[in-house]
């Protein structure tokens, strides 16, 4: 019991330590770096914030869409709290990807599976608008947010050991996130066309993801995938254009 306590305070106490919490906010150095730790966050979640807004789209109005992500962040701030404390044991979590690469999967060929066969089951309408169903969804950003953050810890990890300039710069990538997430709901609302955009690139997130297990070892640089992610937005939005012409409508 005390070697567990031993451990816990190593991991941990540095968090509370004032000469790293005065290097990360008293020190010019140390606000360049978490900013730099944020926006290396935002660049790395491109594919969590797609995932984001498919979730939340599921429920029946906005309030509880927002109320969804909101949980959902605080969430992801604690296991920041934990994951960063544990640092490099996060190396040997390769599990977590493969589990969420396959739920991922299972997501995308779900929902098109849906669409060829709307027949094939009932459509539940009272229990989504259950709170069941909001608290299903707040586990599913809770559990996505852990598969996804893995990589985001260990690159911010290797740019500086301050585990609270870490924590400081991950928790106002998040927050970012959350509003990207938030935008991408509000456009598939307006926008039809994008949720079976988002559901293609839910698809291609669970590839990305399996190539990365440390078994096949094939990274597909970010930078990229965002490039991808940003022409598949303007492509989507072509066929929205021409769906609303050929409708004769104005949009």
């Amino acid at each position: 019991m005390v070697a567990r306590l031993s451990l816990i305070e190593k991991l941990y106490m540095p968090f509370f330590e004032a000469t790293d919490w005065h290097q990360a906010v008293m020190t010019t150095q140390g606000w360049i770096t978490i900013l730099t730790l944020a926006m290396l966050e935002c660049l790395l979640s491109v594919d969590n914030a797609v995932v984001l807004a498919a979730q939340t789209k599921s429920l029946p109005d906005k309030k509880e869409q927002h109320h969804a992500l909101i949980y959902g962040m605080w969430g992801a701030y604690l296991f920041r709290f934990i994951a960063i404390g544990l640092g490099t044991y996060l190396l040997h979590f390769w599990g977590i990807k493969a589990l969420g690469a396959a739920y991922l999967l299972w997501m995308s060929l779900h929902f098109f599976y849906e669409q060829r066969h709307p027949d094939s089951g009932p459509k539940p309408t009272t229990v989504k608008k259950g709170a069941g169903h909001f608290w299903r969804t707040v586990a599913q950003i809770e559990a996505l947010d852990i598969v996804f953050s893995v990589d985001s810890i260990l690159a911010a990890l290797a740019i500086d050991n301050n585990p609270v300039i870490v924590l400081i710069g991950g928790c106002l990538g998040i927050l970012a996130m959350r509003f990207v997430a938030q935008v991408i709901t509000d456009f598939i609302t307006k926008v039809p066309e994008l949720e079976v955009m988002a559901y293609v690139l839910i698809g291609v997130i669970a590839l990305k993801l399996a190539l990365s297990l440390p078994q096949i070892n094939v990274e597909v640089p970010n930078w990229a995938f965002s490039i991808f992610v940003f022409g598949a937005f303007f492509v989507t939005w072509l066929v929205h254009r021409q769906h609303v012409r050929n409708a004769g409508g104005k949009g």
